[in-house]
């Protein structure tokens, strides 16, 4: 069985077409480093296709009352993606990544359960604290990492981790004026109780339009508890910022806001705030989902499209040696979507909820596994590697963050 990224032991190097980058001069590229910089990569072509895909179920409506439409033209059926400069490397097992207002970075290492700062301008990585209760193993660890809507008032960065017995979402003040390595206060627990297993530990988590808080969760391998309205796991939650229920969610009382999910790990509003969600299938079929309020997505009853009534279908899909999908990102009309064993980045271009053309490939097997990427505006994102999470071969330099530019 394949839970997620291919759950198995390492077995050395394999066979790579990763190419070795340049070297940079960052100090003059500026907090993003979208300008100024010499391409160090080339955008890459379309590596396969998926089955023809028809207009997906849900309405045009976006989850939290969004407008039905928008008057900006469509993006181009075919894109590029150019890789603008390298921000980071030699990080451990980078998995959340959270910027800063003045343009650097907060990012988790997995395994290691700490959060350092990444300055942009520089690549200098300063250790500001560890996550305590951090149980990291298999899947698990410090996961998902996202900043508070007040900021610049409050200083509160999210957390999504394993521990010991659950999967959780703490809250801890950053203060910059404390020792490195001494600047993350104690954590206070918003929301427990998400499942947890080796596998299938979700992770993801961000706020949205509505500044709510939404979690993508796993079933942990236990298939039940996706269609388990009572359980946590396998689910998209949405709370507010203290961990409560938000009127207005699918069932009072209860932080579950869709259900039927194998393993979330991709949360991206576009600008109409629709939600979307990306998560891996098991042996067949990778999922891109639009997500309502209150629809089931299937899993274990379905995996890809379908077509069974009371079951929402996914947008588009991917045979899972193509992509095993990560983060998500929305930027210049399209959903930019990680690949872990897939090792690419892929883009899919949407006119309003539709899918506008096949999905594109790019960067495939250049950097490796994919894991986060995040939009910065414009036509940059980030893009963060995952070799050194032990499904990977690492070499020199891994883990990196690459700053792209899209179209």
């Amino acid at each position: 069985m394949r839970y997620g990224q291919a759950h198995k032991p390492y077995e050395g190097p394999r066979p790579r077409t990763r190419g070795v980058l340049a070297a940079f001069a960052l100090a003059g590229c500026g907090a993003l480093l979208a300008a100024g910089c010499a391409p160090a990569g080339a955008p890459g072509g379309k590596a396969g296709t998926s089955p023809p895909r028809a207009a997906p179920t849900a309405s045009e409506a976006g989850p939290a009352g969004s407008p039905s439409g928008s008057s900006e033209a469509p993006p181009p059926a075919k894109g590029s993606v150019t890789v603008a400069g390298e921000i980071a490397k030699d990080l451990e097992s980078p998995w959340g990544v959270a910027p800063l207002p003045d343009g650097d970075l907060l990012v988790a290492s997995r395994d290691k359960g700490t959060i350092s700062r990444v300055a942009a301008a520089t690549g200098k990585v300063t250790p500001i604290g560890k996550v305590p209760g951090v149980a990291p193993g298999g899947e698990g660890g410090l996961l998902g990492l996202a900043l508070s809507p007040a900021f610049a008032s409050d200083r509160m960065v999210y957390a999504y981790f394993t521990t010991e017995s659950d999967n959780r979402i703490a809250r801890m003040r950053y203060d910059e004026q404390r020792d490195a390595g001494q600047q993350l206060g104690a954590p206070d627990t918003v929301f427990r109780g998400i499942p947890k297993g080796l596998v299938h530990n979700g992770g993801r988590i961000a706020f949205g339009p509505d500044k709510m808080l939404y979690a993508g969760t796993g079933e942990t391998g236990d298939t039940g508890l996706a269609q388990d309205k009572k359980s946590l796991g396998g689910k998209i939650l949405r709370m507010t910022p203290d961990g409560q229920p938000v009127h207005g969610n699918p069932e009072a009382d209860s932080v579950v806001y869709s259900y039927g999910h194998r393993n979330v790990q991709g949360l991206a509003w576009d600008k109409d705030k629709r939600l979307w969600a990306a998560e891996f299938g098991q042996n067949t079929w990778d999922e891109l989902n639009l997500i309502e309020p209150g629809a089931n997505y299937g899993w274990p009853e379905a995996e890809g499209k379908a077509g069974k009534p009371g079951l929402r279908d996914p947008v588009a899909v991917w045979k899972t040696d193509e992509a095993s999908p990560s983060g998500i990102a929305w930027a210049q009309g399209s959903v930019w979507m990680a690949g872990l064993k897939g090792e690419r980045l892929w883009r899919i271009p949407l006119a309003g909820a539709h899918p506008l053309a096949e999905p594109e490939a790019f960067l495939t097997g250049k950097y490796g596994r994919l894991r986060t990427v995040i939009a910065l505006g414009g036509d940059r994102l980030l893009l963060v590697t995952s070799e050194t999470d032990g499904r990977g071969s690492p070499e020199a330099g891994d883990d990196r963050i690459l700053t792209l530019t899209v179209r």
